[in-house]
């Protein structure tokens, strides 16, 4: 028999670079399933599905991830964000599937100065951070075979994304404005999907909490001037400051995650931001 792997919100930028890089990994079985597929809400259709699927192991990339409308609305952001993942995690842990879990860097208010470590205080600034926090809780509390990975800035050649919007807007406009002082490192979806399978894998399953971003340390401004070069593009990006760009929600002035503890644990090979850019931007291309 085959590992099952499920893979929920297949159609977000991790569920889409999962798809791509599953042909590799021919030795397990996996199952990619849309909102549409699995509505991860609906507690009775996920222990029907788990029941008849057995799945040994399930990556879940579903989120609620509007940060700006989750501030509107704040009943679907923790429907899916929460709730869902409280029902998803229960039928893994009914079915002894272990579950890995995608989160976020906005459960920390970003006040911090160092680079953030898993056990670091908790404390959203925003209904998204919040809404992901409690996912968090409740993945744990239902399924203590779930490993969490926290991750920031994520995007891909698939779907909507800060790298994408950048590439349009240099494109349409002689110049544009970009947030220079909230710092962090952007995440390949690409390099987490292969770090995701990686862990599968190598069979050593060890719950607890993990942060991933690509290496480097840089602002909104810095990633928007790479990209800048990297097309070739004429646009002239211009730096300021977050007061100058006032969103409905507010977001972590420096979000940068300490990756030390699954480069340890799993042996996580993690390459340098601008080096994923590129390669994002060849996928881009293609």
């Amino acid at each position: 028999m085959s590992t099952k792997i499920l893979i929920t919100g297949s159609n977000g930028q991790l569920g889409q670079e999962l798809k791509k890089i599953a042909s590799g990994f021919r030795e397990f079985e996996c199952v990619f399933l849309s909102k549409e597929d699995l509505p991860i809400q609906h507690a009775e259709t996920v222990n029907r599905y788990f029941l008849s699927a057995q799945p040994d192991y399930c990556i879940n990339c579903a989120a609620y991830t509007a940060v700006d409308k989750a501030e509107s609305e704040k009943q679907i952001a923790f429907l899916i964000n929460a709730d869902a993942v409280g029902v998803l995690a229960s039928a893994c842990g009914l079915r002894g599937t272990k579950l890995i879990h995608i989160s976020t860097d906005y459960v920390f208010d970003g006040n911090s100065s160092t680079p953030l470590r898993e056990e670091d205080i908790t404390n959203p600034i925003n209904t998204y951070g919040e809404s992901k926090l409690r996912g968090e809780m409740l993945a744990m509390q239902n399924n203590p075979q779930t490993i969490i990975i926290r991750t920031a800035w994520v995007y891909s050649a698939f779907g909507n994304n800060f790298v994408k919007t950048m590439i349009k807007l240099m494109r349409d406009k002689e110049s544009i404005n970009v947030v220079s002082d909230q710092i962090g490192s952007p995440t390949y979806a690409e390099g987490l999907a292969k770090t995701i399978m990686k862990i599968i894998k190598d069979g050593k399953f060890i719950p607890g909490i993990y942060n991933y971003s690509d290496e480097g340390r840089i602002s909104w401004y810095e990633f928007a001037v790479a990209i800048k070069e990297l097309t070739g593009s004429n646009c002239k990006v211009n730096p300021i400051p977050t007061s100058q760009y006032p969103t409905p929600a507010k977001r972590p002035h420096y979000s940068l995650l300490d990756k030390s503890k699954i480069k340890a644990t799993f042996n996580a090979e993690i390459h340098d931001w601008k080096s994923n850019l590129k390669s994002c931007l060849d996928e881009i291309k293609k």
